[in-house]
């Protein structure tokens, strides 16, 4: 059996310890995050980290066993010695762009790299067309595509138990980049097609005018007939909900998958046009985490030439939505198709707020 030489750049809460916040069961099984995934899998030996910081190198060879010669504060350098097969890329979005291309022209098998996968379309654009020329999988962690859930969920839409699905709602207070990235990336996977037009609303006129990450709605057409709605901007009591109609079913996810609820048309009700019947959602049978189903997901890729689940095409989609759905409101809340003929558009993800320090050492400040 072969055995992947990974590496993480970033090493702060998810390139390394997010999974040590996790107290109480949900919907994220654990592993989770980048490190974690890499030790725990059978296929994967996690050899090398990169940072900018020399107290998260240091953090971050304590925790997963790593000597100081494997730990590096110029992912570069890292890229030449340690002959890597996986990469994840855990830094801020400011610079993702650039350290993704650096993988794919050092040869780097397949990158794992955290959303938003940019802050514009254009180095969007080039990260995924230096992938494409270098052979490179890039998968962005939009992860809910590899929640077990809306895995088990796209299987029952695959199979035609919901009939033709009609529309996809997705509900979750976020700015529109950041985990809004999430958002529409789980109602395109629903919805199973492209996003051809949208119309969107964004909280204030300001904050469409502005390029920070804004909160927002939207309608969308996709190129199979599928419509959806997203809202962005306060949810109340609907906090993660994604709602996906079909002719003959539906499926409901509530609370990020705590709670899943399948309806079918039964026989009965006026004239004989059936009534909605709850039945049980037929949960999977083996629950991994999903770091680790990433991780096999990422071989697959790599030894098949496959795209991984949640692709650079995908993650590009998704900023291209946002960017379209602001976009929208800016011109006076008119159809704007895709894609989007101005590359240079992007939005300012939250993510990168105060990104000069890491994460963690501003929760421990705040705390």
């Amino acid at each position: 059996m072969t055995t992947y030489r990974a590496a993480v750049i970033g090493l702060g809460r998810m390139g390394s310890t997010f999974d040590d916040e996790m107290t109480e069961g949900g919907s994220i099984f654990l592993p989770y995050c980048h490190a974690p995934s890499y030790c725990a899998s059978p296929h994967t030996e996690l050899v090398a980290g990169a940072d900018l910081h020399d107290e998260q190198r240091a953090i971050f060879g304590d925790r997963w066993g790593l000597e100081q010669d494997h730990l590096y504060s110029d992912y570069r350098q890292m890229l030449e010695r340690e002959n890597l097969d996986l990469v994840s890329v855990c830094t801020t979005a400011r610079i993702r762009s650039q350290i993704v291309e650096d993988c794919a022209r050092a040869g780097v098998k397949a990158v794992w790299a955290e959303k938003p996968i940019a802050l514009t379309l254009a180095e969007a654009d080039a990260m995924v067309e230096a992938c494409r020329q270098h052979g490179t999988a890039l998968a962005i962690n939009c992860a809910r595509r590899w929640n077990p859930f809306f895995s088990q969920a796209r299987d029952l839409i695959d199979k035609g138990e919901l009939g033709q699905i009609l529309q996809v709602t997705g509900y979750a207070q976020c700015g529109l980049s950041h985990n809004g990235s999430h958002l529409i990336d789980v109602v395109r996977y629903m919805a199973g097609g492209q996003v051809e037009w949208v119309f969107g609303e964004m909280e204030s006129d300001a904050a469409a005018e502005g390029e920070t990450d804004p909160q927002g709605n939207g309608y969308l057409v996709f190129d199979n007939g599928v419509r959806a709605f997203i809202r962005a901007t306060p949810t109340g009591v609907a906090a993660w909900e994604i709602d996906v109609i079909g002719t003959e079913g539906r499926i409901r996810s509530i609370a990020n998958c705590t709670q899943m609820e399948y309806i079918r048309t039964a026989p009965g009700g006026n004239r004989g046009r059936g009534v909605p019947a709850y039945v049980p959602f037929p949960y999977p049978t083996h629950i991994q985490g999903m770091g680790l189903t990433i991780v096999e997901d990422l071989i697959q890729a790599i030894e098949t030439g496959s795209a991984p689940r949640c692709s650079g095409d995908d993650g590009r989609a998704a900023l291209e939505v946002a960017i379209a759905l602001r976009q929208s409101h800016r011109d006076g809340f008119v159809r704007v198709d895709l894609p989007l003929a101005d590359r240079s558009l992007g939005i300012l993800s939250s993510e990168i707020s105060q990104d000069h320090t890491p994460a963690r050492v501003r929760r421990l400040q705040a705390s």
